[in-house]
């Protein structure tokens, strides 16, 4: 017990982590992010916006997300006290904010990659791209074919026929004592399932999925080592000095195929200048994705499927087989010729085959080099001569070196996002409101980072000696 309580000051060490998280959103552009500050505005005065971000990213970056638990720590928890300036929003309030403000939201791990980039804490040399499946705010049951939206109009449709003549019988029978307002709510409630059972259709339309999910249009159903859920591909560049997060994105593609190009350019843009090398896993291995990073002059090291898989050379695998490009052939160990019989449309890819079967069938090595009645076929990508130069450089010790450190940087923030942040499913739905808590996580795990490295006074004061960077 003591006489006289201690002010709320004495309480906060200069140490404390909090301090930190305070002056990071300080240093922040407002007006660059798209949140207005605007303390002459008339009418009743909003909750000050830089408090509200504040407590969204100390809040996430301790893993409490629910707009609920972080209104009762703004009661409870002396640190989130002192960083609302005794503030205390209630759950709608923060939800809104949060909802309204996605936008914005997102922006706030660019500033952060920049300010990190001014400080000297980024180099944006070398760039890791890996993913990670984070659920969604949706059940995979809720996934329906095109078929079934469809039967659930008619459902509608029908119901809401059958409320309209309701309507009309009671206003003709008002003694009956029938309930207008219960039908009123009933055919508004049917209207607005109408409504989004028609968005949904109209989405089948426009990307050509095959199942859509009924609570999250934007997700989608995703295989990963938990099994099969309604869940978002999180995809992070990392750079290599201390492994701080340059961008984050949450995607519905189910696999990283797709990705490899699009994640480095999004880099690019936030370190406003392009990296040397690009390092990812077999995951993101795509001739046509590298080529596009390739040509900008930048080293790619993926390894190939086979090379991942640490799969030797076969006696008569393709690699055995010499390619001759002034006669566009290919030669067999054997020395005999494979011409070039046709291109699929689709791929691209060029086919090459034996020029007579029967000198595959008499061939001491059939059986062990081909199995095919019509003798050897060899397929030529239609980047083969990339796909050659990038598994080559793969082999390079350097980069070697390179891919070892690929994993303990680009997992890390992955696992103290999961683990650390507690986040094992989206609170928010849609890509603008997945995209947004993205953001937030990524950012999380940067500050966790620099204070790690820095310490709260050095990080403090590092970031009183920048101007906060301007963001697109």
């Amino acid at each position: 017990m003591s006489l006289l309580s201690k002010s709320i000051e004495e309480y906060v060490a200069e140490d404390d982590p909090v301090r930190a998280y305070d002056a990071f959103i300080e240093a922040l552009d407002f007006s660059q992010l798209g949140i207005e500050i605007d303390p002459n505005k008339v009418g009743n005065s909003p909750y000050d916006p830089k408090a509200m971000l504040k407590l969204l990213v100390y809040g996430y970056s301790y893993g409490v997300r629910s707009s609920r638990k972080l209104e009762r720590a703004t009661y409870h928890n002396l640190s989130f006290i002192w960083l609302m300036g005794g503030l205390q929003p209630d759950h709608k309030t923060i939800a809104e904010y949060r909802r309204n403000n996605k936008r914005a939201i997102k922006k706030v791990l660019k500033q952060c990659a920049r300010m990190c980039l001014e400080l000297d804490l980024i180099a944006g040399n070398v760039l890791f791209v890996d993913g990670t499946k984070i659920r969604a705010n949706a059940s995979a049951c809720r996934s329906h074919d095109q078929g079934w939206y469809e039967a659930q109009l008619k459902d509608i449709d029908s119901r809401i026929e059958q409320l309209l003549q309701g309507c009309e019988a009671i206003d003709e029978h008002e003694k009956d004592l029938g309930s207008l307002v219960a039908m009123d709510k009933e055919l508004t409630k049917s209207g607005k399932l109408k409504s989004a059972v028609e968005a949904v259709l109209s989405r089948f339309k426009e990307t050509k999925s095959k199942k859509i999910n009924q609570s999250d249009p934007d997700c989608a159903n995703m295989r990963s080592i938990h099994g099969k859920h309604a869940s978002y591909n999180v995809q992070c560049v990392v750079d290599e000095k201390i492994g701080l997060i340059v961008n984050a994105e949450a995607v519905n593609d189910a696999t990283d195929i797709n990705q490899f190009a699009r994640q480095i350019e999004q880099a690019h843009e936030v370190l406003q200048k392009p990296c040397e090398k690009a390092c990812a896993d077999a995951g993101y291995a795509d001739t046509e994705e590298f080529e596009k990073i390739d040509d900008k002059g930048i080293d790619v090291i993926v390894p190939s499927q086979r090379q991942a898989l640490h799969k030797g050379e076969e006696p008569f695998s393709k690699s055995r087989f010499s390619y001759d490009k002034e006669q566009d052939c290919y030669w067999c160990p054997a020395g005999q010729r494979l011409n070039y019989i046709g291109t699929d449309r689709n791929s691209g890819k060029r086919h090459y085959r034996i020029i007579d079967r029967q000198i595959c069938h008499r061939c001491e090595h059939y059986g062990l080099c081909t199995r095919a009645k019509l003798g050897r076929k060899i397929i030529r990508l239609a980047r083969e001569e990339l796909k050659e130069k990038l598994e080559a450089k793969y082999e390079q010790a350097a980069s070697q070196q390179i891919y070892a450190r690929r994993k303990a940087r680009v997992e890390h923030p992955f696992g103290h996002i999961k683990r650390n942040l507690k986040t094992d499913a989206f609170l928010m739905r849609g890509l603008q409101g997945v995209g947004a808590e993205t953001s937030l996580l990524a950012t999380c795990f940067n500050l966790a980072r620099m204070i790690s490295i820095l310490g709260v006074s050095g990080l403090i004061g590092k970031l009183s000696s920048i101007n906060a960077p301007a963001v697109g």
